[in-house]
């Protein structure tokens, strides 16, 4: 009956079958019998509440254990039906419950949010960023496919969660997966999810992130780094709203709003045979370009106060601040890494100095510009001059490419390409 509704279920005839099944898969509901060949509902709904207090309970009674289904409503059963169970009720109350557990999931969210302050992606004066602040708040409630072009580091996620806060899917949940460096397989399983035994390792079925964020927003952030293989599935996503975990026989319907991110050129990559034209078409209907940081030198007043604020409140610190000859040097960089890289540079003046005023020698342009002058001597091929910045910047962020990638002013994906290249073992870092 339920799979008739639509509904994905897993069956069970035993109390210990449902608690590996349960434990294999979370369900969003259970629907248990009053009494089990090994147990009752009392038995199961104990171990899933303590096991996920939202996850929503229905009891189906026999007519001679009211008392067992009226025990489950105190220990937080949503409802019991007494049996021979109408099938339009049955699909009532489940739905019922399940939009109760919704809610209850949004407002959790709304209370998280209120307890951190949100990024504005439009901080700062300049014509760039008001233009680019006029775009999106035209193009907020369009509902169609969103590419963000910009460099590493100019804030692209930030703008992701901004137009979801503030379009017309706010109310429902924001996920977000970064493509850069995935393999395909592990992309696809991501995205699509994949059913029990579809392929070795796959030891219980797994939901992907499609299914989770129906009716809400899934932001894939360096989309030109999908595979091949992957880039016609996602576009039929986009066409026609279906798509079939791995494994599965059948297709699933989903509505998501799709934002994609990327540092690269597209239509470059479409002329290389790199990237699929109709899938590039289809997701460039609304197209914001984000302006690098060095192309709006005067906010970098404003940016460096919020970010200084904000370092300030994590550390549990007074608040610092720049001196005048520290905010001219800081606008008088090029900033390859753009705002990432203004808040990492920020964070360990604020860090190292541990002074309410930060001043030049603070920031650390100097020792940058001495070691790099040692690194790269006229003796030194320029294969060789890379290689040694790239593992001099791992061994100050201790191994971690992304951190390490972001100082670089490039990708994650293009640091593991020139990683591999050079032969650097990360293990030796």
């Amino acid at each position: 009956m339920l799979k008739a509704d639509n509904y994905d279920v897993e069956e069970t005839e035993s109390l210990q079958a449902a608690r590996e099944r349960f434990r294999a898969c979370r369900p969003d509901a259970v629907v248990v019998a009053s009494r089990l060949p090994d147990g009752t509902a009392l038995d199961l709904l104990s171990e899933v509440k303590a096991a996920d207090p939202g996850t929503g309970c229905l009891v189906l009674a026999e007519p001679g254990d009211l008392e067992i289904a009226a025990r489950a409503l105190l220990e937080g059963a949503e409802q019991f039906l007494v049996k021979p169970v109408d099938r339009l009720a049955l699909l009532f109350v489940l739905q019922r419950v399940l939009e109760n557990q919704r809610n209850r999931r949004l407002v959790l969210r709304d209370a998280s949010l209120q307890t951190r302050e949100l990024l504005d992606p439009f901080l700062g004066d300049s014509p760039a960023i008001h233009a680019l602040a006029e775009q999106a708040r035209r193009v907020v409630f369009v509902e169609r496919p969103v590419l963000i072009r910009g460099e590493t580091g100019t804030g692209k996620g930030v703008l992701a969660a901004w137009l979801h806060r503030n379009g017309p899917r706010s109310e429902e949940c924001f996920l977000d997966l970064n493509c850069a460096g995935l393999s395909r397989e592990f992309l696809e399983t991501e995205l699509f999810g994949h059913e029990k035994g579809a392929f070795t390792g796959a030891v219980a079925t797994k939901v992907g992130l499609l299914e989770v964020a129906d009716r809400g927003t899934l932001f894939l952030d360096e989309i030109g780094d999908v595979d091949p293989q992957v880039q016609p599935k996602l576009l039929k996503v986009l066409e026609e709203k279906r798509f079939r975990r791995l494994g599965d026989v059948r297709d699933r319907q989903v509505d998501v709003w799709l934002i994609a991110a990327t540092h690269q050129n597209l239509a470059r990559l479409v002329e290389q045979k790199k990237f699929r034209s109709d899938l590039y078409y289809r997701i460039s209907t609304i197209l914001l370009q984000l302006p690098p940081l060095r192309d709006r030198i005067q906010d970098i007043p404003v940016l460096a106060e919020h970010f200084l604020r904000r370092i300030s409140s994590e550390l549990g610190r007074s608040a610092v601040s720049l001196s005048d000859a520290a905010l001219g040097r800081l606008q008088a960089h090029s900033w390859p890494g753009n705002i990432r890289e203004l808040r990492n540079v920020l964070e360990r003046a604020a860090l190292s100095g541990g002074k309410s005023v930060i001043e030049p020698e603070d920031l650390g342009f100097d020792l940058e510009r001495r070691t790099t002058r040692e690194d790269v001597s006229p003796a030194l091929t320029l294969r060789e001059a890379e290689k040694r910045l790239i593992e001099r910047t791992l061994r100050e962020e201790r191994g971690q490419v992304e951190r390490a990638a972001q100082r670089l002013g490039i990708s994650r994906s293009s640091l593991y390409q020139r990683i591999q290249r050079h032969g650097i073992v990360l293990s030796r870092i």
